[in-house]
This record gives structure tokens, sequence and C-alpha cells, in this order.
């Protein structure tokens, strides 16, 4: 099929961007890598009235580590993501995370800014950033204003952003101290969407005892879900074996009611979270790599 016709315009700046984007209301659409939005578009299911390519718009595709910490362009691409030496330093998570997003080809032109915009559930890169408590600059005629990811990602392929409003940065946190990370996804073929999935940042003290445990999870929901139950099962406590269990099991039975579809059952995505949630906790507290 063929799109809806729609009105195009490329933006050369950031604020150009944001002007017509703003001029043009609910309207307007903006462009960056398209792999998500082009398809919808000649399915019809997507029929915005105006494009705005950011493709050409300066100064949003910047990777820098700074003492608030790692701040990522959202129209940084999936591959530069993938290979950044900067990012695996300081957000080991979302390299981790980055050779499950589709194939090689979408992750060229793929953009963190349009993957997050867009709020798909079974997206790695929304749950990683749950799991990382990234904030979001999200910027308007009015200005700039910021949004936790927990508060970020509203519903079904929705977000808190507002008509007129760009998602123009990133910043993940500094890396705790002793902090480790792990990430896996269960799908019927490498680069499918995943039947469900798993991200962890974990921390512990000089004892051992964990400080903090995030988990969040993906396509179990209508958008990505931190697991509170496993983090208050964990924190404060020793990650034995039997906690890491009994912290995947209330997760799975209590921060998550699964769809069922014709890929998986609701029962059978619930399982499968609480087997991803008790190995990415143990990859993640088990690694070597703590520091």
């Amino acid at each position: 099929m063929k799109p809806a016709p729609f009105e195009y315009f490329r933006a050369r700046s950031v604020e150009e961007a944001i002007d017509l984007l703003s001029e043009h209301g609910p309207d307007a659409k903006p462009l960056a890598g398209g792999q998500s939005l082009i398809p919808a578009m000649n399915f019809r299911l997507a029929t915005p009235a105006v494009l705005v390519d950011l493709n050409e718009a300066v100064g949003l595709s910047d990777v820098t580590a700074q003492d608030d910490g790692l701040h990522i362009g959202g129209m940084t691409r999936h591959r530069t993501l993938e290979q950044s030496e900067t990012v695996a330093r300081n957000a080991p998570l979302v390299t981790a995370a980055m050779p499950f997003v589709a194939h090689a080809a979408i992750r060229t032109r793929g953009t963190l800014g349009g993957s997050l915009a867009h709020a798909d559930p079974a997206a790695e890169l929304p749950a990683v950033m749950l799991a990382l408590d990234a904030v979001f600059t999200v910027r308007s005629r009015q200005g700039a204003r910021h949004v936790r990811a927990a508060d970020f990602f509203t519903g079904l392929f929705t977000t808190a952003l507002e008509a007129g409003e760009l998602l123009t940065e990133v910043t993940i946190p500094p890396r705790p101290v002793r902090s480790t990370y792990a990430f896996q996804e269960i799908a019927r073929r490498h680069g499918d969407y995943a039947l469900a999935g798993a991200a962890a940042a974990v921390a512990v003290d000089e004892h051992g005892r964990c400080t903090s445990a995030r988990v969040a999870l993906l396509s179990v929901a209508d958008r990505p879900v931190l697991a509170e139950h496993a983090r208050r099962a964990l924190e404060g406590e020793p990650p034995t074996a039997d906690a890491i269990n009994a912290a995947a099991a209330a997760a799975a039975a209590h921060d998550i009611d699964p769809p069922g579809d014709i890929h998986a059952s609701s029962a059978y995505r619930r399982h499968l979270a609480a087997v991803l949630i008790r190995r990415v906790l143990e990859r993640a507290f088990h690694s070597r790599e703590t520091s």
C-alpha cells in the first residue's frame, strides 16, 4: 500500500523542527529513522498530514559523558549506540541490549528518540531506559521539560509527549559503584519482536547485599513494566539463589498481567517473564565485572 497524502518539511535545526511541529500541531509527526513510522503509514495505520524530517537537524546525535550522566541525542542511531565505547563504559546495559534490536540494517537507520517516542511495548530500548531510570528532555516553543522514563510511557504506543514537543535528549544517571547489568529476551527468531524480555540494573554494597535492583520487562503489557516486587524482595538482602527465585516469582505473579495473542498465551508470557527475571538477575549479580 501507499501512504495517505502528506506535506514534507526538512528541518535544518532543532529550533526549525520545533517551530514546524508547533505550527502544524497534532497533524505533524517528526521523521527520525522512519523504521516504524513509514511502514505504519504505508499500511494507513498512521496518517500524519505533515512530516518534519529531523535527519539534517544539527545537534541531535551527540553522545557525551558528563558529571551528571551520559547524554545521548534523540537522533543517535542504534548502530552508534551499539558500537560506542562511551556508551559501553557508562551504560553497558544499552550496549548489551542493542544486538537484540531488529536486524543490522534496521539499526543503521533507527534512532534512540524514534524508538522511545514510538513506545512499542515489545521494543527493547524503552525497557532499558526504565531499568536505568533515564530522564528524557523534551522541547517545544515554551521551553524544555524533563520527564523520567517511569512517567514517559503512558500506554500502548502513547507517551507523555504533547503536540509540538520533540524528544531531543536522553540522560542516563551515572553508574552506581559495584553495579552490573544484564539483558535477555526470547523471540521465535532473532530479530523478531520478543515474546518477553527483561533488563536488569543491580548494585551491591561492600558486604555483597543488594542496594538496588531495577528490572524492567518488555512485551508483557501495554508499556514497559518495572518489577517492583522483585526490587522489594531483593534490596537489603544478599542475592542468593533462593532470594532471586523468590523475587522472580513475586514479580511474575504480581507486577504483570500479560496479554495473550497468536504468538503466546498470557500464562506462557507470565512463565517466560519469571524465567527471564531469574536469568538476568543471576547474570547481573554474579558478573565478575562488578565495579
